[in-house]
């Protein structure tokens, strides 16, 4: 845990991105509970839309199971540890983005995961041209959009509140 917290640190001196602001949204996007659940992808879930693996504690891969807030906060930590680590290697430079995009993408590589967000080419050439308008049109053409519409419609409107942006 302490390298995760040493990670989000660095990150956080290195990016323009509120780390804070990118739970808070998180939270309101996935939820936060104290207890062990099955997700929509039938997958047994806990804290902030942490999926449970065979790496986590035993005893979470069970419906039902309370966990600790400290818990919550270790899990959080290392995801986004992965979900920043993952949004560097998708864009070489998204430590310049603005954090407004920053914070977006962050949001949906936490909810897609790398294998799928790749698959955003055409939304990517948009964000690397910082034709944010076309990136959020990209985002709309998608069944990310279809399947979550409320989420990624506050997504699309932030993406387009970046026009005229550098």
């Amino acid at each position: 845990m302490a390298q995760a917290h040493k990670f989000i640190k660095d990150t956080k001196e290195k990016t323009k991105m509120n780390i804070e602001q990118l739970r808070k949204e998180l939270e309101l996007d996935e939820g936060c509970k104290h207890e062990t659940y099955l997700c929509s992808q039938n997958v047994v879930t806990g804290g902030i839309g942490h999926m449970i693996t065979e790496w986590d504690d035993e005893k979470y891969l069970e419906v039902g199971v309370e966990i600790p807030d400290e818990q919550v906060k270790a899990w959080f930590d290392k995801d986004i540890e992965t979900v920043l680590s993952d949004c560097e290697l998708l864009y070489d430079d998204f430590d310049h983005l603005p954090e407004e995009a920053q914070l977006i993408i962050a949001n949906m590589m936490f909810n897609l995961g790398y294998p799928r967000l790749k698959k955003f080419v055409k939304m990517k050439a948009a964000i690397d041209q910082r034709a944010w308008n076309e990136a959020a049109n990209q985002v709309i053409d998608s069944n990310y959009y279809r399947q979550l519409p409320n989420r990624a419609g506050r997504l699309v409107k932030r993406l387009r509140s970046l026009h005229g942006s550098i």
